[in-house]
Formats: C-alpha cells, structure tokens, sequence
C-alpha cells in the first residue's frame, strides 16, 4: 500500500481521499509514506480535510509518523496545527517528535509558535539545535534575547547555530586546529 501511495505520487495522481485513507492505514510505514506524500498533493480538500487529518496524525501511536506529520504541515505552512505543535514540542516523550516539532514551528514562522520554541532550548543537543535553528523565523527582541543565550549553550553546534544567525564569527568546533 505505501508502494502503490509512492507510485501514485510519481504519476501526480494521489488525491486528498488518497492520502488521507493512508494516515489511516494499520500499517505504520503506510501512514509514514503517507505524511511524505501529503506534501505535495493538491485539489479538492488539500486546504481542510488533509491539514486536519495531518494534525490528527500528531497523535499517531508510531513516533515516526509523528516527526512525518510535523514535517508535513510545517512544508505546508499549516497555521492552524501551530497550538497542537507546540503542544507536540512540549509534551511529546520521543524527543524526535519534539525536534519535528519545533522544526515545523519554525518552517511556519507564526508567533504564537515562539513561546514552544523557547521551551525547547532546554531539551536535548539535537532539540536545542533545531530551536535554534528554528528561532530564524522570529523577529525581535525575544529571538535575538534567546540566540544570545544560545551562545553560551554548552553544544558547540547550538553555538555555531546561534553565531551564524546573529551574523557573529563562528566559535571554533572543539578538537579542530582553530580550537584552543
């Protein structure tokens, strides 16, 4: 089923009631192709029935499909899913879904996605990097505030994250031969 999902895509034939008929699949690998697939369909439904069956996958059972669903609607610039995001950002227990989160809250750039952000610069290197990386589509005082904060953070790579981002030199990686 995920083949034949694929296959359609290839020939530009999935539809709305494709994708959606495949977020609900028993199968997770179906559900997974299918978030992958939702990026690109277009037509009847694409703007209401798939944006709401994409945010119901925010609460899938396999955390794959999860970080799919996450990644999907930040591509698709899905404001409405913006509450349940951070609600994914926050709360979630696998920290990829966390990451996939933060990344499509970012991918959005809507405000009321910003206060999740910040709250995962505390989290995990690989989470705090994506915030980082995330607090690129916030302006102001607030963002600039925690990309100075991240200057201090103790991953090199939320460093360099937050240096490139303020336009400041990049901090050596440790161990290279700029590093002392």
């Amino acid at each position: 089923r995920a083949t034949a999902l694929g296959a359609l895509e290839r020939m530009g034939e999935a539809t709305v009631d494709d994708v959606v008929l495949a977020l609900g699949d028993p199968a997770a690998q179906v559900r997974r192709r299918a978030c992958e697939v939702a990026v690109a369909v277009r037509g009847p439904g694409s703007r209401s029935k798939l944006p709401r069956a994409l945010r119901e996958a925010l609460g899938d059972r396999d955390p794959l499909v999860v970080v799919g669903a996450c990644w999907a609607l930040g591509e698709r610039r899905d404001r409405g899913a913006v509450e349940q995001l951070a609600c994914s950002a926050a709360d979630h227990t696998d920290p990829r879904c966390r990451e996939a989160a933060v990344g499509a809250l970012g991918a959005i750039g809507d405000p009321a996605g910003m206060a999740a952000v910040l709250g995962r610069l505390e989290d995990s290197p690989p989470v705090r990097r994506r915030a980082a990386v995330a607090l690129a589509a916030f302006s102001g005082p607030t963002a600039e505030r925690a990309l100075a904060r991240c200057l201090e953070d103790r991953d090199w790579q939320v460093r360099q994250i937050a240096a490139t981002l303020l336009d400041l030199p990049v901090p050596p990686v440790p161990g290279s031969r700029t590093a002392s």
